[in-house]
Order: C-alpha cells, then sequence, then structure tokens
C-alpha cells in the first residue's frame, strides 16, 4: 500500500520543523543546566521519581485535573482537546495494526489512514470510536471558540492578549478538527464506512453533491487538513503552544529536585515555555480587579520574558501576593522567576553599602528563646508591647533582637531583586543569632519568616512565627487568654498562609479568644492587603483602594474587629476602614487576666 499522496507534504515537513526545533531547544537547555542539576537528573532516573512524574504526566498534561478543581468547564476544554487528540492518535495507531499488522506504516500513513484504506474492508468498532472520540474534541474546540468570543460565559471575565504566533497556531489549532471531519466525511461519501459522525455526514454529501464535486472536495479537504496541521507545528514552538512539549520535562526535572533559584539559569526557560497563556492567573490578580492594570499580570511576565522584550517596570509591578501562583495549572514558581528576573535587569553592584552592619548589636535582654520584631512591627509598637506581656504572662526569659533597632531581615531587598545585598543582611543576623546562642526564634512578620525559614542557615534554630508560638504557650498551660463574646475575621497575610502554610494556628487563638467569621476569600484565596513591600510600581493612593477593597469584604462579615498577623497587613487594612484593626497578639494580651 503507498502510504503518500501530495496533500502529505504540508503536515511532512511541519513535523519534521517541528520536532527539529524541540530537540534543539531542549538540547540547549539540558546543556546549560548547571553539573549539580545535572546530576540530579542521573541520580533521579532510576528512582520512583520518574514513575511519580509518568503520574503527573498523565493527571495534569492530558487530564488537566487542577484546571478541573478551578473551572470544570475550563477542565473539561483543556482535557478535551490534549487527552482527546492523544487518544485520537493512540487508538488510530491500534487501527492501523488492526487492519495492516505490525508492518511498518510511515507517520503520515497513520495520519491521514482514512484516506489511504479505502480498499480495505470497514471495522465497524474502530470506525465508532474514532468518531466518537473526534467528536470529543470538536467539542473543546467549540468552547475555545466560545471562550475566545465570550470568555465570561466560562467564568473567566478576562482572557489572554495573543501575540502574532500565538494567533497563527491558535486560528490553525481551530480548524484542524473541523477540516480532519470535513475530509474524512468527504472519503466517506466517496467509498462508504464511517460511523455516526463522519459516515452521516458523508451519506448527506453522497446525496446532495455529485461525484466530480466530491472527487474535488475530497483532495481540497485533505490538503486544508495537513496544512492546518502543518503550520501548526511550525508555528508551536514559537507560541503559547509551546507548553504542550515544555511541561512535560519540567514535570519530570521538578520531580528530580530541580529548582529555579535567585539568579537566571536555564531550567528557568522550561517554566517560562511551560506557560500555556491560558488566562487563568489574571483573575485573581487585584492589580487588574481592583485598578484596572492589565499588562504585568503573571502571563504577560512570562510571555514577555519568553521572547526577550521584558520592561523592568512589568518585572517590578506586582504584589507577589501568591494568588496567581495558587490558581496556575502548571504550578510554575512565579514568585522566584519574578525575583531572579528583577536581580537580573537590576544589576545592583553590592560595592560598600552595608559596611554599617559589621559589629551592629542593639539586642538587650538573655534568654534561649528570641524575638526579632522587624521592620514593620516596630513600626506598630502595639504589636510588639503585646508580645511583651504575653511573654511576661508565660515567665519566658526573651532575647529582643531589635527591640531598640537593628538589621532588617533582608526579605524586602530580595523582593527587590538585590540578592546580594540581601544576603549580607543574612550573614550579619545570623552570625547575631549565633553569638546569643538563641534555640527558638520568635517573629510577629511573616515576611521576616519566610526568610528566616528558607534562606538563612540557621540549623539547630526553631523559627516560629508568633501565631504558632502564642498556640504552643496556650496549649500548654503557660497562657490562658479570658474567651469574651466578640466576634472576629480574620484576614490571612499572604507570606504567612500562602507563602508558609500557616493557617490554622491563628484561628485556633482567635477562637480561643472569641467568635471567629470567615470572610468570602479566605486562607488559600485570601486577597492581599495591597501594601506588599515586593511591589515598587503603584502608589500609594492605588495600594489605599485596594485596602479599602478588601476591608469592605472583610466587614461583610459582621465583625466588630479585624484581625491579621501581619504588621504590615495591619497598618494597610487600618487606613482601608474605620473598624478596629488588631494584631492577633493584641486580642490574646487584651484577654489575658
Amino acid at each position: 500500500m503507498n502510504f503518500y499522496a501530495p496533500f502529505c507534504l504540508p503536515f511532512i515537513l511541519g513535523a519534521a520543523a517541528m520536532f527539529l526545533t524541540l530537540l534543539w531547544k531542549w538540547g540547549r537547555w539540558l546543556y546549560l543546566l548547571p553539573h549539580a542539576d545535572k546530576l540530579r537528573i542521573l541520580r533521579g532516573l532510576p528512582t520512583r521519581a520518574t514513575l511519580d512524574a509518568v503520574g503527573e504526566v498523565i493527571s495534569e498534561s492530558l487530564l488537566h485535573r487542577r484546571i478541573f478543581r478551578i473551572n470544570p468547564l475550563l477542565g473539561y476544554m483543556h482535557m478535551s482537546l490534549a487527552f482527546g487528540w492523544f487518544l485520537l492518535i493512540a487508538v488510530g495507531w491500534i487501527e492501523t495494526i488492526a487492519y495492516l499488522g505490525f508492518r511498518y506504516v510511515p507517520l503520515q500513513g497513520h495520519v491521514f489512514f482514512k484516506y489511504f484504506a479505502t480498499n480495505l474492508p470497514h471495522k465497524p468498532a474502530f470506525e465508532l470510536t474514532m468518531d466518537l472520540l473526534l467528536l470529543f474534541v470538536l467539542s473543546g474546540v467549540a468552547l475555545a471558540w466560545g471562550k475566545r468570543l465570550r470568555s465570561r460565559a466560562m467564568g473567566m471575565r478576562r482572557t489572554t492578549k495573543h501575540v502574532p504566533g500565538d494567533r497563527i497556531a491558535l486560528t490553525a489549532l481551530w480548524f484542524i478538527f473541523p477540516a480532519r471531519l470535513i475530509a474524512e466525511s468527504t472519503t466517506c461519501a466517496l467509498y462508504g464506512g464511517g460511523s455516526f459522525l463522519t459516515g452521516s455526514l458523508g451519506g448527506w454529501m453522497a446525496a446532495h453533491l455529485g461525484t466530480m464535486t466530491l472527487v474535488g472536495l475530497e483532495t481540497a479537504a485533505w490538503w486544508f487538513y495537513s496544512s492546518c496541521l502543518g503550520i501548526f507545528f511550525v508555528a508551536l514552538p514559537f507560541s503559547r503552544y509551546m507548553h504542550i512539549f515544555t511541561e512535560i520535562p519540567l514535570i519530570f526535572l521538578r520531580r528530580y529536585k530541580l529548582r529555579s533559584g535567585e539568579k537566571e539559569s536555564s531550567f528557568d526557560r522550561f517554566q517560562t515555555e511551560a506557560c500555556s497563556r491560558c488566562g487563568i492567573c489574571i483573575d485573581p490578580c487585584q492589580l487588574q480587579s481592583v485598578l484596572d492594570i492589565r499588562d504585568v499580570q503573571s502571563v504577560y511576565f512570562l510571555r514577555d520574558r519568553r521572547y526577550g522584550s521584558l520592561r523592568l517596570q512589568t518585572a517590578d509591578n506586582c504584589l507577589m501576593c501568591g494568588r496567581c501562583a495558587e490558581r496556575c495549572p502548571v504550578d510554575i514558581d512565579l514568585n522566584t522567576l519574578r525575583l531572579n528576573a528583577r536581580d537580573t535587569m537590576r544589576n545592583v553592584p553590592d560595592e560598600k553599602r552595608y559596611d554599617y552592619l559589621k559589629g551592629l548589636d542593639r539586642s538587650s535582654g538573655s534568654g534561649k528563646t528570641g524575638y526579632f520584631a522587624g521592620c514593620m512591627t516596630l513600626l506598630t509598637p502595639r504589636t510588639m508591647q503585646a508580645m511583651a506581656r504575653i511573654f511576661d504572662a508565660a515567665g519566658e526569659e526573651v532575647w529582643w533582637a531589635d527591640r531598640d533597632g537593628g538589621v532588617c531581615c533582608g526579605r524586602p531587598l530580595k523582593l527587590a531583586g538585590e540578592t546580594d545585598s540581601a544576603h549580607r543582611m543574612m550573614r550579619c543576623n545570623t552570625e547575631l543569632f549565633r553569638k546569643h546562642g538563641i534555640a527558638t526564634l520568635v517573629t510577629s512578620c511573616p515576611i521576616c519568616l519566610k526568610v528566616f525559614r528558607e534562606d538563612y542557615a540557621l540549623e539547630g534554630i526553631e523559627v516560629l512565627h508568633h501565631s504558632e508560638y502564642i498556640l504552643r504557650l496556650m496549649r500548654a498551660g503557660r497562657l490562658a487568654p479570658n474567651r469574651g463574646t466578640a466576634r472576629f475575621t480574620y484576614h490571612d497575610p499572604c507570606e504567612l498562609g500562602r507563602g508558609s502554610g500557616i493557617y490554622d494556628e491563628p484561628r485556633a487563638v482567635i477562637e480561643a479568644i472569641g467568635e471567629l467569621l470567615e470572610p468570602a476569600h479566605t486562607r488559600e484565596d485570601a486577597l492581599c492587603c495591597g501594601s506588599s513591600v515586593a511591589n515598587v510600581a503603584i502608589d500609594d493612593g492605588q495600594q489605599l483602594r485596594i485596602a479599602r477593597s478588601v476591608t469592605a469584604e472583610l466587614e461583610r462579615s459582621g465583625a466588630e474587629v479585624i484581625v491579621t498577623a501581619c504588621p504590615l497587613c495591619k497598618k494597610a487594612l487600618g487606613r482601608g476602614t474605620r473598624r478596629e484593626v488588631r494584631d492577633l497578639a493584641e486580642i490574646v494580651s487584651e484577654a489575658l487576666p
């Protein structure tokens, strides 16, 4: 059997161009990986991590489980296109074997099998299965058209703005499966076969169109189908659809413990090009929903970084609250990519700006428990006063790291992209903690907490947020606040909740003191206060608008007091409401006998 026809040429050339480009990109990125990362890959290959990666590829790249959890309709759309196309290919290969046995068939023979198999006996079971799968994929195409025309009907307020390469690839993708339906149906009209979809449409064509018309239409339809495939394959590596082939190695590399870091690396390319630009990250962004800033969201940051057009204004204009990362179906490490992009674009020389840190020690007190207030807690003195009373009530002897001023934890500098300067501060603080021999380090600032846990070398020192520490004291019977009738609502700080995974401890403390009323957006979906030190682009008025939108929701809970566990959030929310805003430590201190 001859498996070549002139119309196969666009498909063959497009597929060859795509695979060569993919091999060049993957090969270059892997070659440029640090030696330590290459060793991690080699050591991970023969382990369970590889099997786990295969499972994740099936659940996420094909079935799109994460998107289903966020939006079932979008999940179905993505699954029907990805899993449906995969099944069409897989079942198509099985169909070829069923007809021809285990003989060599070139790639185009499998893809265009219906065209080449007209003189073979029909197998109704395969024809029915292939029609069902084609209908499955076509339903996803219809939803994709609907999403582009009316995104709100699909549960999205905003969709992504495309670059030219995206438009070319998307247009080709939209027509691939309708073209396949027409091509296979015209062949069925001329030679019979097909099932409820292609057979029925072919029967209608045979009844209404003459033979010569059908012959011409068949040729045109197969050429159009092949051309759509060829155009899509050529455009794919340079468009959003590069994610189809990049998400798979990304999953494996993550399972082998590769991560993006403070400095840019070739692993970052796997992350940036794994973004499908689905737009799911746009709606959660408060810069978009409150301030109507539409061109800085993660999808556009990743797009611009990928194509080498990223501006510092775009990299800087992000609250880095983690709401978009929580929704990302590919689980891209968005905040780390922002950080290392800022570091590269700023490239600030450290020089001698922080020489004053050497020998700076304004600590006081003694004890194995240390308290690091942090810059923002020093600007909210009531929180510090409340912690002092809590320590006294628990009989805790405390070493105060910065009660009278001291060194910043370094995370604000890191968030600004000045990682080298941040590490100088970290080394200074680490030496201070070691010098005074503390065993437990407590902080009221989630920003400090995150950097202490993730970036400091504090082996042997337990780091706790004050919500964790207070709850521990209460459960140990060392702290016994009185429970009253006050009604509280709790605002989850970004760095404490999404950043450090601490949700239950603050709530347990509040519920020991009064009634807790949850706002509409809470826990992983909590809103950012708007005054994030990570954003150096929006002005004070814009921060205030975000704060007011957040406090308006908190007020609707019906609570008399808004409680948070972050000094920065306390100041921000306090500006946005006339209601009482308290730190967690304050309500505990006031409830002590």
